[in-house]
């Protein structure tokens, strides 16, 4: 492996799992499924910088809810340029079905963090309403104190 970060540069498997938080078995299953493409040293697995930013795609992907095989899809645009014209209408099609899938995904979080955070809202000020004010917190506490030193002085018993 070489130690500067350049396009030559090369990764282990294991590097390249450590580094972005997943499996080796998960990095193998991409290659198996053909959404990367390591060279090979012998039984050893080299990941290229065109790998590691692949990786990157597949992992955001999968982030906003997209398969492997849609993934792989975006990742093959390279071979969309020398494709026909109706592979084309058919790729942007499903795309921009896609994004409008993501902005309504996006929307119902919005509205559903907006709700939560109005129900935090009304708990906390439930809870507020529970609280006691200060001036009977201190009623409270004087009267213990008052009751606490009867209390002893009952127990001790009267002066004799």
């Amino acid at each position: 492996m070489k130690s500067a970060a350049s396009a030559e540069t090369l990764y282990s498997i294991r590097d390249l799992a450590a580094s972005f938080g997943v499996t080796p078995r998960a990095l193998r299953f991409y290659e198996q499924q053909g959404l990367i493409s390591p060279r090979r040293k012998g039984a050893t697995r080299l990941y290229t910088a065109a790998d590691r930013a692949r990786l990157i795609l597949i992992l955001r992907g999968k982030r906003v809810g997209f398969s492997l095989a849609e993934i792989k899809e975006m990742l093959d645009l390279e071979a969309v340029e020398h494709a026909g014209r109706g592979h084309l209408e058919n790729s942007i099609t499903r795309f921009r079905a896609r994004i409008e899938d993501l902005k309504r995904q996006r929307d119902d979080i919005d509205d559903a963090i907006s709700e939560l955070e109005a129900g935090c809202v009304w708990m906390e000020e439930r809870l507020h309403d529970r609280e006691p004010p200060e001036d009977i917190k201190r009623r409270a506490r004087a009267f213990e104190a008052l009751a606490a030193a009867r209390l002893v002085q009952w127990s001790v018993g009267p002066p004799d």
